[in-house]
């Protein structure tokens, strides 16, 4: 018989002892069964998932140890990688040979029967790694798909580790307007002003008399964010002169 534990929230332990552990989870093929780790001598490596578990399921944790014939078909592999079909006592030599077994579990393709479960015990809730393996003293990832929206403290993770640059204030964009020369720079800081429309449209009014007429047409399109009688006035001054500049179109003269 091969020793093998399961993690489940502690709520589940009266009904797996009464009925045994349903194959609610999905393998790599998408069929139903079970994971669980072999009994290791490391305390430690036997239990390692349960931190990354806490972070998507209610706890606390305990262990639910299983004994299953050896011959017991199931996969056995590190995740995110395809797994290998072996025997219940090959996965368990397997995982005991690895030098490093973090990461690794066995799935079981069916439900396990209550005579299969041997005893419930309480263990410690801080117990393996979090996020990945060796994932302490590493920046943690916040990408959407490492970090999960609604995970418990992923606002606070993605402020301060976001790949993204820093959004600039209202203030700092004014200030680049400003500073501007160019009718380049001056499109440039008002496509990055966008829809940042704190303030009155009047703090854009100085350049409504622009002599290119490239910052004017982006001003007009920026200026559809604001709100209020002195931004529609501006936006109406901008297209009677936009349209006068364009003028009255030359037909062409005899050939």
């Amino acid at each position: 018989m091969t020793a093998l534990m399961h993690l489940t929230s502690e709520r589940n332990a009266r009904r797996i002892v009464r009925s045994g552990i349903a194959a609610r989870s999905r393998g790599w093929s998408a069929e139903r069964g079970v994971y669980c780790m072999p009994v290791l001598p490391s305390f430690t490596l036997t239990h390692q998932w349960v931190r990354e578990l806490r972070r998507w399921h209610p706890g606390p944790f305990v262990a639910i140890h299983l004994r299953l014939p050896d011959d017991t078909p199931v996969t056995v592999g590190r995740y995110g990688v395809e797994p290998e079909p072996l025997s219940a006592a090959q996965a368990a030599a397997r995982i005991r040979s690895l030098a490093d077994p973090r990461g690794y579990e066995v799935f079981i393709p069916r439900a396990i029967a209550t005579n299969e479960v041997r005893r419930v015990r309480r263990i410690p809730q801080g117990v393996g790694w979090r996020y990945l393996p060796d994932a302490h003293g590493k920046l943690p990832c916040a990408c959407p798909a490492c970090l999960v929206p609604g995970t418990r403290g992923a606002a606070k993770i993605r402020r301060r580790f976001s790949l993204d640059e820093p959004t600039s204030t209202k203030p700092e964009l004014m200030a680049a307007l400003h500073a501007a020369v160019t009718a380049e720079e001056i499109v440039d800081a008002l496509w990055n002003l966008g829809g940042r429309r704190r303030g009155g449209s009047e703090e854009l009014a100085y350049l409504v008399d622009h002599p290119d007429p490239e910052v004017r047409e982006t001003l007009l399109e920026v200026l559809e964010h604001y709100r209020g009688r002195s931004a529609r006035a501006l936006r109406d001054q901008l297209a009677r002169d936009l349209a006068s500049d364009s003028g009255p179109a030359q037909l062409p003269g005899p050939g």
